[in-house]
């Protein structure tokens, strides 16, 4: 079997990840991925563990498919629980078949040779039917370990009738997204933002440096390199200081109960997010149908669409399964069936990881809630133009949480993001290092 640094070196340069070294860190499945013989009429069971809701898909699978069943068991999202989890029954011996997985945590996944190779069971052959960075964030030393199930192409959720109110024109570039917060917290006397800013939430904060070009970690060799510092993460990081500081947005924590009571009730006017986020408005602010548009995020040069992305889940096949045939069936079925994708987009589970003709599929209908907007329009010129070179490191959960300390700790009022990003460099740096990597801060 080939070592970790092998198996992961030459993805760098291949552009599907960065390169892996050998560690210290020990393998975290107790067994390895086996095919079982198939007993003729005997139906193969399969558990599937996410926290989309997916059930609806499912069935329609199970119902069309009696000879192999799955199982859709409800885990806590992602960092909340539903990793450790996945980590826990690997080294246990006892995973789940299919696990929903974060691009950005499958790296963690590889680390610990959690994840089963697909190449070896026809996943290859699978590869022209998806959106390639997709397909590239789970292929490893040109292997692919996990097929794509879809992305947060970013986008500018906002309430028209309060923009018309206030007569504030839509910004689209981030100076004029600075003097529209300053005409919003003066129209509505003080009591609207127009946005707010999360003090725990890393990965909605990376996407603004990834819009910018910025490139947070890089591999030389089988070095990683990490840039938290960069001119371009400076340029964001000294805007959001001045908005954070001259108190333009609200310091609310995202998909919280404030959250959505601040956008029912117009308290925050505006939304930088993900395209999956369409159904948690749609789902807690009930009140606004219809008031709601949607714009490409704000630029740093007018004319320009660059844009990144916020989220992204595989359907991966955890090490130790006894069904990887039928598994890789049924994940691919689950994203490229046009019923499942049309199910799929009903419960919010994100942008599709297939080529899509928006004119027919169900994202490109009118909405209602929208104002009758064909709002993914926005989103897939987003998709279009995010920088697909963004990588993740092998430690992104541990090393994001030491940036949303930090960052918590200047919404609180203490110190600036730059000195945040700079200290949370050096953790990150440490955090690989612990993992038995080679890794150095950029500068």
């Amino acid at each position: 079997m080939p070592t970790r640094r092998r198996l992961l070196a030459a993805t760098a340069a291949a552009a599907a990840s960065p390169a892996l070294a050998a560690c210290g860190e020990q393998a975290g499945a107790a067994r390895m991925t086996k095919q079982a013989r198939r007993v003729p009429g005997r139906r193969v069971n399969l558990v599937f563990w996410t926290w989309v809701p997916l059930q609806k898909a499912v069935a329609l699978w199970n119902k069309h498919n009696p000879d192999i069943h799955v199982t859709v068991q409800t885990v806590p999202a992602n960092t909340s629980g539903g990793y450790q989890k996945m980590h826990a029954a690997l080294k246990a011996g006892d995973p789940p078949d299919l696990a929903q997985i974060e691009y950005y945590a499958l790296p963690e996944f590889m680390l610990v040779r959690g994840l089963t190779e697909l190449s070896a069971y026809g996943a290859d052959r699978l590869k022209d039917t998806y959106v390639d960075w997709q397909w590239q964030q789970g292929v490893f030393a040109g292997r692919t370990y996990a097929i794509p199930q879809g992305s947060g192409p970013m986008g500018f959720f906002y309430r028209a009738d309060l923009y018309d109110r206030w007569d504030i024109q839509v910004p689209r570039t981030w100076d004029a997204f600075r003097q529209a917060a300053m005409k919003i917290r003066k129209r509505s006397g003080g009591k609207s933002y127009i946005t707010a800013f999360p003090p725990v939430n890393a990965q909605w904060f990376a996407s603004f440096p990834w819009q910018r070009g910025a490139h947070w970690v890089r591999t030389e060799g089988n070095t990683w390199v990490v840039d938290l510092t960069s001119e371009e993460t400076r340029q964001v990081a000294d805007f959001w200081d001045g908005m954070v500081r001259d108190k333009l947005v609200a310091p609310i924590q995202d998909s919280q109960s404030s959250f959505f009571k601040g956008l029912q009730t117009g308290q925050i006017a505006s939304w930088l997010g993900a395209q999956w986020q369409d159904a948690l408005i749609r789902g807690n602010a009930p009140g606004t149908k219809g008031k709601w548009r949607v714009a490409e995020m704000p630029q740093w040069e007018r004319g320009e669409h660059a844009s990144a992305n916020w989220g992204g889940s595989s359907t991966a096949i955890l090490q130790g399964t006894r069904h990887p045939r039928e598994a890789l069936k049924f994940a691919h079925w689950l994203n490229t069936d046009p019923a499942s994708i049309e199910l799929l987009v009903e419960a919010g589970y994100g942008w599709p990881s297939v080529e899509l003709e928006l004119e027919k599929s169900p994202l490109g209908k009118p909405d209602p809630f929208f104002g009758g907007q064909v709002y993914n329009e926005v989103f897939q010129v987003s998709d279009r133009n995010v920088d697909t070179s963004w990588r993740f490191s092998p430690t992104t959960t541990q090393s994001y949480a030491h940036i949303q300390d930090n960052i918590g700790r200047v919404v609180a009022g203490h110190g600036t993001l730059q000195d945040a990003l700079a200290d949370a460099q050096t953790k990150f740096v440490d955090d690989l290092r612990a993992k038995g990597l080679d890794a150095r801060s950029a500068r």
